[in-house]
């Protein structure tokens, strides 16, 4: 999760919503990283997750992450819920929750949800008050969000 705060950390520089993700082999070896980029980019679905899954794929030239574990500081929105689910992704760890849009156990439960091909073990919380304050500390003051 160190890793994924120190994505999300990178993303200020573009007032990009503060939110990072890693992916790990299954060695434990981070093969992709991410962070939001949707302002950098203007693409409304360049999500940390979304980045860093894309950037695992092609260092392993395959689209199927089995064995892998998706690292992310928020937890998946339900575009990401979904691309979690095509990667085929095992495992996520997510650390703040979002009560707003979140698709991983608060709003929806995407990869859980027994009627799809491909269920995940998610495992929820971890550095929660790291995760949630920088999110808090990036929302409440508008020069990070590169509002004068």
């Amino acid at each position: 999760m160190g890793l994924a705060l120190d994505a999300a950390r990178g993303a200020l520089a573009t007032h990009d919503v503060p939110v990072g993700a890693v992916v790990l082999d299954s060695d434990g070896t981070v093969i992709g990283r991410g962070a939001n980029e949707r302002e950098r980019r203007q693409d409304p679905t360049a999500h940390a997750e979304i980045v860093a899954i894309r950037q695992a794929a092609e260092a392993t030239g395959d689209w199927h992450l089995t064995g892998c574990t998706l690292v992310v500081t928020l937890e998946p929105c339900v575009m990401c819920a979904g691309a979690i689910l095509a990667a085929r992704l095992p495992t996520v760890v997510f650390g703040a929750w979002d009560e707003k849009a979140g698709a991983s156990g608060s709003v929806y439960d995407v990869l859980r949800d027994r009627r799809l091909n491909h269920r995940v073990e998610v495992f929820a919380g971890v550095r929660e008050g790291d995760c949630g304050d920088l999110l808090r500390d990036f929302f409440e003051d508008p020069a990070r969000r590169g509002i004068r």
